[in-house]
């Protein structure tokens, strides 16, 4: 079984290597920050295209090196672009995408991560074929993974790690077997989240004590992380705790109560920061803080 490969970043690196080992891969499509894919491909004499494929340059390059049906099936795994047409058809059988939640939800990019934050109990991975839309076409299977109340971003992808290679080869052994079933997405149960930037992880000091906590384990180390600013220094947050702890009704939220141990006042409540960064470097865990008490976050 011949196969082109769409993929990035590390997950796609590690899915495009087990499969190297098993099936013959024509080539692969990459953006050109996933060093490790490219030298990859160069190493193994894979045909290869980096960098964005729209405007015409996926065409161009598929006419280049003579692609048209040149696979049986094609794979996507955490492909950063949305798929032309002209990639759709390079496979003589399907083509399909393995998408970071359970579809019709979560459609777009890092749901994982907007489903903590979004206090799902539940995320997963779907495998659907590839439309022209943005993680539209037609479910093939699914796997629920639940939400662990410690779970972060970071862990809950590595969860997924564990379930995208048996989840492709089981695709790969229906297809095989003339035995593959897909169903439709129920389009109106569909939501839609965008791509997030290190800039967007800033903390609503308003928001209620259980949201921030969310919003902190969903974007924790290694990920950029949740911040605020104390005295001019961006403080990313990794972890917090709830605390029962005396507050006034009418104090400020955000005020930090305590110094050591930290702790600051939600509308609701108080947290206890227990992990955090200082201007994205060191990792401090119960340091000193650049601030005093009484000081607003």
């Amino acid at each position: 079984m011949k196969l082109g490969v769409l993929c990035s970043g590390q997950l796609g690196n590690i899915i495009l290597q087990k499969l190297f080992k098993e099936y013959e891969i024509k080539f692969v499509f990459t953006d050109g920050k996933s060093l490790e894919i490219i030298d990859f491909c160069i190493n193994q004499k894979i045909v290869y295209f980096s960098g964005n494929p729209r405007e015409g340059r996926a065409t161009s390059f598929i006419k280049s090196e003579r692609l048209k049906k040149s696979v049986d099936l094609l794979i996507s795994v955490n492909y950063l672009f949305i798929i032309e047409k002209s990639i759709i058809e390079l496979s003589k059988d399907i083509s399909f995408n393995i998408h970071g939640s359970l579809l019709p939800k979560y459609r777009g990019r890092t749901p994982h991560v907007w489903s903590i934050i979004n206090n799902e109990k539940f995320a997963g991975i779907t495998a659907h074929l590839i439309d022209e839309g943005c993680d539209t076409g037609d479910v093939i299977k699914q796997v629920a993974i639940p939400i662990e109340d410690d779970d972060t971003g970071y862990s809950m992808l590595k969860k997924f790690e564990k379930e995208y290679y048996p989840l492709i080869l089981s695709i790969l052994n229906d297809v095989k077997n003339g035995c593959l079933t897909t169903y439709q997405q129920d389009h109106t149960k569909g939501s839609y989240f965008g791509k997030r930037t290190p800039n967007d992880g800033m903390i609503n000091w308003e928001w209620q004590k259980e949201r921030i906590r969310n919003w902190v384990r969903a974007q924790a180390y290694p990920y950029p992380g949740a911040f605020t600013f104390i005295n001019g220094n961006k403080l990313i947050i990794d972890e917090i705790v709830f605390v029962e702890e005396f507050y006034e009704q009418g104090q400020d939220n955000g005020l930090i109560l305590s110094k050591s141990p930290f702790i600051v006042k939600c509308c609701n409540g108080c947290i206890k920061i227990t992990k955090f960064r200082i201007n994205s470097e060191k990792f401090i865990q119960e340091g000193n803080l650049l601030g005093n008490e009484n000081s607003k976050l």
